[in-house]
């Protein structure tokens, strides 16, 4: 099994890979097998139960509207995010859908999607249940899936091999860190030309090439849409968007000697506040991790003297290269093992990449991801009333930060650490089991719970949404 750099980078909307895109794909595929079903044309009802995080934060992070989408057909990469709104207000108001694939059928979002915060599937925090019923209220088709993270589904049957994996045969079949770094002194590659070589077995050079640039496209699109946008995000919370006012004061002056980390830190803005807007972004390798790669990409185009087009496939292959060790070795679902898997994958896969682009060897690449995910350990998600917000958002701009440090602490190096890669992943993994539920993607504790009980204190009112 390898993962492929495509599965780790793709096209969606927001406000989370795991909570919105992984629900969407997941309510689509039950559609479709229920289509090919000798009993379809009896169905009458769908039911979808959403339990664990989902159940928890489902409104918030948009699940309820994801598996709704999902099940008249939409998908992630194409659904227009402005189109939403009016295609589940007309759902609302009549009271039916169109099943893809299907007949319309009766169909009340109160009634039949069914949110379960107290209880756990067996294969995954993120667990969903899809019933299609006949006119008897009888079972007609049942399915179980999992949303893993980063926008990948799993289905009971096949836990433990998400079924996003790539099962083709590969020259390079590295499971860690040290067998990467090994074949890549071995075989005269860096870490994205073996990255490259990996992702040839499965499509031509040239359509690779032009599908990371296409989705480096997406995220200076991202970018561009977070720059014009302005006013508060939705949710009730009342967060302004910052990004606009940031871009405004940058160009109006230059003379400020940090001002190359201030431009990173509005890249990251832009780009998570378009997702905690449910707006287009390229999972990276998850939503609500998704402006740190961006970002870190940002800055290398705009600050980094003979950067272009060949850098940034560099930079992206060597990222994804990185991104799978956490992949096949620990998780990137918040719900899983808190933010560290979310922030810290994505710090450190940024580190990756821009060491890469800046000369650096096997060893000083893997140490730059080691030192970026070394001090993400232990990250809690916690988000504020069940939303891709606070302290999401800013949360996006300090990793962006620590991954540029961390690739240029380890290109002061030689390559040589004490703490390597593999066993930061791994102290990664045990430090999620080891963290309380409530600190994973819950909204029932940390920030989530001191910001609320602070605010029932105070006598202004605050408009949360409940999860």
């Amino acid at each position: 099994m390898t993962i492929s750099v495509f599965e780790l980078f793709r096209v969606g909307i927001g406000p989370s890979s795991s909570h919105t895109v992984g629900p969407m794909r997941a309510a689509r595929a039950f559609t479709e097998s229920l289509a090919s079903d000798p009993r379809a044309h009896e169905v009458r009802r769908v039911r979808v139960h959403l339990h664990g995080s989902l159940g928890a934060t489902g409104v918030g992070h948009g699940t309820v509207a994801a598996v709704i989408l999902g099940l008249i057909g939409a998908q992630p990469h194409t659904v227009d995010p402005d189109a939403i709104p009016s295609v589940l207000a007309d759902i609302a108001e009549s009271g039916s859908l169109a099943l893809f694939g299907g007949v319309p059928i009766d169909f009340e979002p109160n009634r039949d999607v069914l949110l379960h915060p107290d209880t756990t599937l067996p294969g995954h925090p993120n667990g969903m249940q899809f019933e299609a019923l006949d006119a008897l209220g009888r079972e007609i088709l049942v399915a179980r899936s999992y949303s893993v993270g980063g926008g990948f589904v799993v289905d009971e049957a096949d836990l433990d091999a998400p079924s996003d994996a790539d099962h083709t045969s590969v020259p390079f079949p590295y499971r860690s860190a040290n067998e990467l770094v090994a074949m890549c002194i071995e075989s005269g590659h860096s870490i994205s030309t073996l990255k490259l070589a990996n992702e040839r077995a499965a499509r031509p050079e040239a359509d690779i090439r032009h599908q990371l640039l296409e989705l480096w496209q997406a995220m200076r699109d991202c970018v561009s849409r977070g720059l014009r946008v302005e006013g508060e995000l939705p949710g009730g919370l009342g967060v302004k968007r910052r990004a606009g006012a940031l871009h405004r004061a940058l160009a109006a002056h230059s003379d400020d000697p940090l001002a190359a980390l201030d431009w990173v830190n509005l890249f990251a803005l832009a780009v998570n506040e378009e997702n905690a807007a449910g707006g287009r972004v390229v999972t990276a390798p998850t939503n609500g991790a998704a402006g740190i790669v961006p970002a870190v990409l940002h800055y290398y185009t705009r600050f980094v003297p003979g950067a272009d087009d060949d850098g940034v496939v560099d930079f992206l292959l060597a990222a994804g290269a990185v991104g799978a060790l956490f992949k096949m070795n620990a998780s990137i679902s918040g719900a899983e093992v808190g933010c560290q898997g979310e922030v810290g994958s994505a710090c450190a896969m940024a580190a990756a990449g821009l060491a890469q682009v800046m000369g650096g060897t096997p060893w000083q690449v893997e140490n730059a991801a080691e030192i970026a995910l070394e001090h993400n350990l232990g990250l809690t998600c916690d988000p504020i009333g069940g939303l891709v917000q606070v302290p999401c958002i800013e949360r996006n701009a300090m990793a962006a930060m620590k991954a540029i440090n961390a690739s240029r602490l380890a290109l002061h190096g030689d390559g040589t650490h004490l703490v390597s890669l593999d066993q930061a992943i791994a102290t990664m993994r045990d430090t999620g089991r080891d963290m309380h539920e409530k600190y994973k993607e819950t909204a029932r504790g940390g920030l989530a719970v001191t910001f609320r009980s602070a605010a029932a204190a105070v006598p202004v009112p605050v408009n949360f949404v409940e999860c």
